[in-house]
């Protein structure tokens, strides 16, 4: 099926920007005190402190996001020493994904918990709980598909109280007393549900503009939405995400849109609504033929936002429309889906945007936070926000105008074959940085340790038709004969969730992590997808949805790539280049034990998993494991990329990792699933006083 339709005009960043935010030029952002800021409702509020002088008050450590502390405790001379100080178990609160990143404020630590996503307050010397708060169980968070997946929480200090912002799987908003885990007096609007406080809570559905029952939620049939990252406090301004369920379960094409909402971080009054899906007169509206605009939805901000608090610009990475694999139902490029959007956090006005996928049918959703550094580009003090992705790309743009650092082309893709789909004919294309993973798929890219092994993995693909970055899914019945498509990297490979991308604001380095993975799905009527799989879907319509394909295996059980199969590349942000990569982790066991590679000496593979990440003063860490499955946590030399050693750890770490220093001591602390792990250098005193 040929696709003919003009590359529309928005594939350009829009530079429109207010005059007064191009006048802030190039200042630093995110440096000294925490900023003061008149609330829209009046008083004074200050941002979240971010990591000097030990602390971490955002989820990614800083609004910047970067994940670094300049903590130098813990260093090349000593990490060997490094040991568990101690542990935290949220499992009596139910926690399993092990994806909340704890935020080191003023002697105290913040994370949440669990499905009910239980806010705690923690004492960071051993752990121990100080106050929890749960919020009451409606059906609408019975429903919720992500109940367990918080990942923090959010901070401001307002007229002289520190007060905790929580958003919740129900969609509620709440603020806490931070010293005392109580809601907020005079916050807010009351919720007429059993069991809600009085005051301190928002029931954010209410200001999204759709039906809904204030106990269920908003209609199954018509659409569905949750959140998973925190909001983000901007100046004195609540700005709120959200995600919705996984695409891949959908069949219906009707959804709501995960617009963006905003709150006044004093009062909790609703200040703005940000259409994700543009409505008529507003800029990317013709980016949706057939009227899809009206029915469908998704496209949320799951992934965490990071905030220019100098300028008061917010930076939302989104993901694609309702049904991930399919949008034969939303002809067009379908703005403001798959891109990265900077709004004024006081305001809501769009200052500029980036699509990075049109028309995404590949689940390229941006999985991880926004960077913001500032660097010296050719000689020029440059501010930058650097977008990593599935697709194994770095978007990098000038944060206040938009403008591509580097060009940015438009290269032809493939055209789908499944008939009412009409992809784009292009996908922009960064010339700068280089790629840094797997982009497609070719015979050359498989396992080459045997030739026998190799046409082992070319037969096993034989059935899958393979092909560049962007190769589009395929349907039941496909004249070729093929079970399905194979794209690579796939969903859940490059740059993904269990690896956040961290930098060093010093150095303007960024650290990424990558793996390889490729999808296959096929694409299915929908009542033919309903018969299949068992899953919360609505109402059905005639469209397409996609099942899961047989997953390819590589022969004898070993992965059907060459190595390595994940890497960590660090790339100098000041000129676009690669500085070094390495092997995350060690060669599994299953290839050191293979009776075909007895005799080859192999080299480092890489486990194939991404890696949670942690830039320092001195030092760069990441957890993996060890080719016997040992957890391990490795450091190295962040200028070269030598790996200087590593330690065990009691579990497996995922997600992400955080530093502070308390008493003048550092902790690494590392989510190991249900639990809190707490790192730092053996402490002899403690020993000697069996204390530790």
């Amino acid at each position: 099926m040929s696709v003919d339709f003009i590359v529309s005009a928005l594939r350009r960043p829009s530079t429109v920007l207010m005059a007064s935010l191009l006048a802030l030029g190039a200042c630093s952002q995110g440096e000294g005190p925490p900023a003061a800021a008149s609330a829209p409702g009046g008083g004074e509020i200050l941002n979240a402190p971010d990591t000097d002088g030990g602390q971490w008050g955002y989820l990614g450590g800083d609004a910047a996001h970067t994940r670094y502390t300049p903590a130098d405790q813990i260093n090349r001379d000593n990490f060997e020493d490094v040991e568990e100080a101690w542990a935290w178990d949220g499992a009596s609160f139910g926690a399993q994904s092990g994806r909340s990143t704890p935020s080191y404020i003023n002697g105290r630590l913040y994370t949440v918990a669990g499905p009910r996503r239980y806010v705690v307050a923690l004492d960071p010397v051993n752990g121990e709980l100080i106050w929890s708060y749960g919020e009451p169980k409606t059906g609408r968070y019975e429903y919720s598909m992500r109940k367990d997946y918080g990942k923090g929480i959010a901070y401001a200090i307002v007229d002289g109280r520190e007060i905790i912002y929580i958003s919740s799987p129900a969609f509620f908003l709440t603020a806490l007393d931070a010293k005392t885990g109580r809601p907020v007096e005079n916050w807010g609007r009351r919720v007429e549900l059993d069991g809600f406080p009085d005051t301190g809570v928002v029931d954010m559905l209410a200001d999204l503009g759709h039906e809904y029952d204030p106990y269920h939620g908003i209609p199954l049939e018509r659409g569905y939405i949750t959140t998973s990252s925190p909001p983000i406090v901007v100046n004195g301004v609540i700005v709120v995400g959200n995600s919705h369920e996984q695409g891949y379960y959908q069949s219906r094409v009707e959804n709501v849109p995960g617009d963006i909402l905003a709150y006044d971080a004093r009062t909790g009054a609703f200040l703005w609504k940000f259409n994700v899906i543009p409505r008529p007169g507003e800029v990317g509206h013709e980016t949706w033929e057939n009227d899809a605009w009206q029915y469908t939805g998704d496209v949320s901000s799951w992934a965490p936002m990071s905030a220019d608090q100098e300028r008061g610009l917010v930076y939302i990475p989104t993901n694609g429309v309702t049904i991930d694999y399919w949008g034969g139902f939303s002809p067009g490029d379908n703005l403001f889906s798959t891109t990265l959007i900077a709004l004024d956090a006081k305001t809501g006005q769009r200052a500029w945007h980036y699509q990075l996928v049109h028309h995404d049918i590949w689940n390229y959703d941006t999985p991880t936070a926004p960077v913001l550094l500032d660097v010296n580009i050719a000689g020029t003090p440059t501010p930058i926000v650097v977008q990593t992705t599935k697709q194994n790309f770095a978007y990098t743009f000038n944060r206040v105008t938009g403008e591509p650092i580097w060009p940015i082309e438009e290269h032809p893709v493939p055209a789908s074959e499944i008939p009412g789909e009409k992809l784009s004919p292009t996908q922009p294309w960064p010339t700068k940085p280089a790629a840094y993973g797997m982009q497609g798929l070719v015979h050359d890219d498989l396992i080459d340790f045997t030739p026998e092994l190799r046409e082992r993995a070319i037969e096993a693909l034989k059935p899958y038709k393979i092909g560049p970055l962007f190769n589009p899914p395929l349907h039941s019945g496909n004249d070729q004969g093929y079970r399905a498509a194979y794209w690579c990297p796939g969903d859940g490979g490059g740059t993904n969730i269990d690896g956040p991308t961290v930098a060093d604001p010093e150095t303007g380095v960024i650290y990424v992590s990558t793996r390889k993975a490729c999808s296959s799905r096929i694409i299915v009527p929908g009542e033919e997808r309903d018969k299949n799989i068992d899953a919360p879907t609505g109402k059905t319509f005639a469209a397409f949805a996609s099942l899961r394909a047989e997953q390819v295996r590589g022969p004898d059980g070993l992965p059907l790539f060459k190595p390595p199969y994940s890497e960590i590349i660090a790339i100098d942000m000041n000129s676009g280049e690669h500085l070094w990569r390495i092997p995350i982790g060690e060669t599994p066991q299953r290839v050191l034990d293979h009776p075909d590679l007895q005799d080859m000496e192999i080299p480092t593979t890489g486990t194939g998993a991404n890696a949670a990440m942690l830039v320092t003063k001195t030092l760069f860490m990441y957890a993996s494991v060890a080719s016997d499955g040992t957890p391990m946590l490795y450091f190295v030399d962040k200028a070269t990329g030598e790996l200087l050693g590593g330690v065990e750890t009691p579990a497996e770490t995922g997600y992400g990792m955080m530093s502070y220093v308390h008493d003048g001591k550092q902790y690494v602390v590392l989510q190991t699933g249900p639990k809190l792990t707490a790192m730092a250098l053996y402490d002899e005193d403690a020993d000697a006083g069996g204390n530790h």
